[in-house]
Formats: structure tokens, sequence, C-alpha cells
């Protein structure tokens, strides 16, 4: 029996994931979270051999949640279910570990076919997600400015979306107030813009977090 665990903080996005899973006799839901801050704990008392891991979290984001599951449970393997496309994120999701990545969009039979893959090979490669992988390692022209922050500015540069203030960010990612301060300005420099305010409409013109 192949154990899942499901994060999303949207219910109705949860119910449809579990009911998808509970229909298959060989997949048990076996624990939900819809904040970053319950995953690890759930991952040391519910048995799981997967995440579905959905991108746009409260708090602490997709990619920060993936890092911490990759340190804490080697063994589990995360497939990230995100409304955005893979253009966007998928080589970003891959390279900081996950397993796969699906879209909201995809149909429940390669949700369940991605679920019995990862348990039998520790990966799903979609045709969408393979594309935008070949695409990242042939193409050398030069893409978007968003696509070359790292991690810790792409989370910072979501959480300043958000609404959250450098003080907020720091306690949430347990950062001093300089060092998220010195992100802000590298995120300004790398972006080619000013202000917070112009940062925040960058990351909306540009559709990078829900």
């Amino acid at each position: 029996m192949i154990g899942v665990l499901i994060v999303d903080d949207h219910p109705m996005v949860r119910r449809g994931l579990r009911e998808t899973l509970s229909a298959e006799t060989d997949i048990t839901v076996t624990a939900e979270a819809e904040r970053s801050e319950e995953v690890v704990a759930l991952l040391g008392t519910a048995h799981s051999d997967v995440v579905l891991l959905d991108l746009s979290l409260p708090g602490r984001g997709g990619i920060e949640v993936l890092k911490d599951i990759r340190h804490g449970f080697p063994h589990i393997r995360v497939l990230i279910v995100s409304t955005h496309d893979e253009s966007q994120y998928a080589v970003r999701a891959m390279r900081a570990g996950a397993a796969g990545y699906l879209t909201k969009t995809s149909p429940p039979e390669e949700l369940v076919r991605a679920v019995r893959q990862l348990m039998r090979t520790g990966r799903y490669i979609s045709e969408e997600v393979g594309a935008a992988l070949a695409q990242f390692a042939q193409d050398d022209r030069p893409g978007p400015p968003h696509e070359r922050l790292s991690d810790r500015e792409h989370e910072v540069l979501r959480l300043l979306t958000a609404g959250k203030t450098v003080s907020d960010i720091a306690n949430e990612l347990s950062l001093s107030v300089k060092t998220v301060s010195t992100y802000r300005s590298r995120l300004v420099e790398k972006l080619g813009v000013r202000t917070t305010s112009d940062l925040v409409r960058y990351a909306l013109e540009h559709k990078l977090f829900d």
C-alpha cells in the first residue's frame, strides 16, 4: 500500500486529490496538511511514501518545504502539484529535489499513474516536464530575469508579493532583518526595478505566484 501525504491550503483541492487516490486499492491517504509548518511533524508520525506538495502555501513556500523534506526524509518522494505550468516552475522544483511535477489541470488518471511510477522508479517525468528540462539544458539564450533568481530570492519575492514586511519575512524564514534586506536589494538589482512596489508589480505581471 502506497501512503500519501497531501499538502495544499485549499480544502476543495485536498478533497479532490484524496477522492481520486482513495478510489485506488493500492493507494491510501495517510494525512493532510494545509500549512507548511505541519508537514515535517506529520511525516514523523504518519507513514507516507509520497508527498503531494503545492508550491503556493501560507508562510514558507513549497520550495522551502521541499528542501525540508529532502533533508529530513530523503527516502520520501515529493510530487509537486501546482497551478503553475511546467515552463515556469518544473525546472526549479526538480533542481530543488522534487521527484515529479504535475499541474492541477492534469487528468486524475495521470496523478494515479505518477504516484505509482514514483514508487517503482523514484521519478515521474511527464512529456511537458521533459520538454522544460530539455529546453533548460539546451537553451543558452538569456531568459527573463526572474529565472536567474536563487531559490531563497524567489521565496523572498513571493512573500513580498503576499504583502509581508521585511520583518515578517525574517520571522517566517528564521533570518535576520539585515539578511532579508540584502535579498530584497538583490531582487531589485536582478529584476531591474527600484522599489518594493515595483517588485510586486513585476511578479504580478509575470504571474509568478497565485
